[in-house]
């Protein structure tokens, strides 16, 4: 069973950066697409951006210039690294790994990032 764990959220101002990271111990996540998802309270969960295995990436429009998603060179951890940050960024952000196109289907807990003055 794979375990993810989001790490790297926090309290940070307008305009600021985060760096969050997804781990998955003694699991080589290179073998797996790995997504970021956000849900803000009282919206539905979106799409942040996405890695393929080959390392492709692709964003959301909303994120786009300012996030940016890769994957660490331990082969167990992909981050997603956040900058110009806004209000409207805060969020729990949530990882999820998934094998061959089938989708995702582990998830990590998530972890809050709440960007404000």
């Amino acid at each position: 069973q794979l375990q993810l764990v989001e790490s790297g959220g926090g309290l940070v101002q307008p305009g600021g950066s985060l760096r969050l990271s997804c781990a998955a111990p003694g699991v080589i996540l290179d073998n797996y697409a790995i997504g970021w998802f956000r849900q803000a309270p009282g919206k539905e969960r979106e799409g942040v951006s996405c890695i393929s295995v080959t390392r492709d990436t692709d964003y959301a429009e909303a994120v786009k210039g300012r996030f940016r998603t890769q994957r660490g060179s331990a082969k167990n951890t992909v981050y997603l690294q956040m900058n110009s940050l806004k209000p409207e960024d805060t969020a729990v952000y949530y990882c999820a790994a998934g094998l061959g196109g089938s989708g995702y289907a582990y998830w990590g807990q998530g972890t809050q990032v709440t960007v404000s003055s």
